[in-house]
């Protein structure tokens, strides 16, 4: 019973530990996630206009999984475009 609680308090003290300071990978993934969708959004900006870009936004609100799809094929095309 003594060592089960000790583990418990290892595993809570660490992870207080973790959230205090962060974890060095924690950054780097947050910086790669932000990376990547500032070159999503890039590619959006220059594949749709102001008012596609509104319209997207609100399906978003409604449709997060759905408009991630769009995003998704939207960037694939312009992708392909640029190779051709």
């Amino acid at each position: 019973m003594a060592d089960e609680e000790l583990e418990a308090l290892r595993k809570q003290r660490l992870a207080e530990l973790q959230a205090k300071h962060g974890d060095p990978g924690d950054a780097a993934q947050q910086e790669a996630k932000q990376r990547e969708a500032e070159m999503r959004n890039s590619i959006l900006a220059q594949v749709l206009d102001q008012s596609a870009r509104a319209r997207l936004s609100n399906l978003a609100l409604v449709k997060p999984e759905k408009t991630k799809a769009v995003e998704n094929y939207l960037i694939q095309m312009a992708r392909c475009q640029n190779k051709g």
